[in-house]
């Protein structure tokens, strides 16, 4: 008489390809969405490296035609640098799928740029990009908004400590024994490479704001909404923020470009 399947076992084996499309299903799901994981939609940590936005100062310098310091970047001002790079990105509405596979990019530092800067094209793209409602364009606005605000005071704290440790390291210089020309070119190079780098965030959190007003002004003329008043207040926030830094670092070369708005 032939062996009759267990019918614990069948109904395993009938099971399995089903199981395996689950399990293949939840694994993709998991690494899209930890893809879009990161702080604000950004890039998740452990898809980046120690020193991916090393280059921030070496284009602050370079536009300005400075030489950048070759010495190692600390773990303060290469936090200085993570912080940096979210203020200095261009605030924009995205669509889904960006924040999935990310959009991160060197960007040019305000001093190399000829090209006058355009207040209306955040709100533009906000306007024009399909919303399922009005209300929902106003909501990324704020969004958009607070995020600068919840990134204000890290980021300064951070250029605060590294301010404070730069003038030491200036001041140390004078007694370091054999001080190298190379030594002392890369140490003035890092210096200046920080204070850029700070300056940069200031012109950038003056351009957002800028760019914020005119988006929430078209917004109230094309969608009025109570809910503006929240975006305003918030936009006000930020302003006041701004306007009073907690760190205020003096110009390399000529003055910080301003834009008010």
């Amino acid at each position: 008489m032939p062996e009759m399947p267990h019918p614990t076992r069948t109904a395993g084996i009938r099971s399995h390809p089903a199981l395996i499309l689950l399990l293949v299903s939840a694994a993709l799901s998991s690494f899209l969405g930890g893809c879009s994981g990161g702080d604000f939609g950004r890039t998740r940590g452990d898809f980046r490296n120690d020193d991916m936005h090393r280059w921030l100062g070496a284009e602050a310098t370079g536009s300005v035609g400075m030489t950048s310091s070759q010495f190692q970047l600390t773990e303060n001002e290469r936090q200085l640098r993570d912080l940096a790079y979210p203020l200095i990105e261009p605030p924009h509405s995205r669509p889904a799928w960006k924040s999935v596979f990310g959009d991160y990019q060197p960007l040019p530092s305000p001093w190399r740029q000829k090209v006058v800067f355009d207040r209306t094209t955040y709100g533009r793209a906000l306007i024009d990009e399909p919303h399922r409602s009005h209300t929902s364009r106003y909501q990324q606005l704020i969004e958009d908004v607070r995020n600068d605000i919840t990134r204000f005071e890290p980021f300064f704290a951070s250029a605060a400590r590294v301010i404070e440790l730069d003038r030491k390291r200036n001041t140390s210089l004078k007694m370091v024994s054999e001080l190298s020309a190379r030594e002392q070119a890369d140490a003035v190079a890092r210096m200046e490479e920080n204070t850029l780098i700070v300056q940069w965030v200031q012109q950038c959190l003056e351009r957002r704001i800028s760019s914020y007003r005119w988006s929430l002004e078209r917004l109230v003329i094309q969608t009025p909404d109570n809910i503006a008043a929240d975006a305003d207040r918030l936009i006000g926030e930020l302003a006041a923020q701004t306007a009073n830094p907690p760190v205020a670092a003096q110009p390399v070369l000529g003055r910080a470009v301003t834009v008010k708005g």
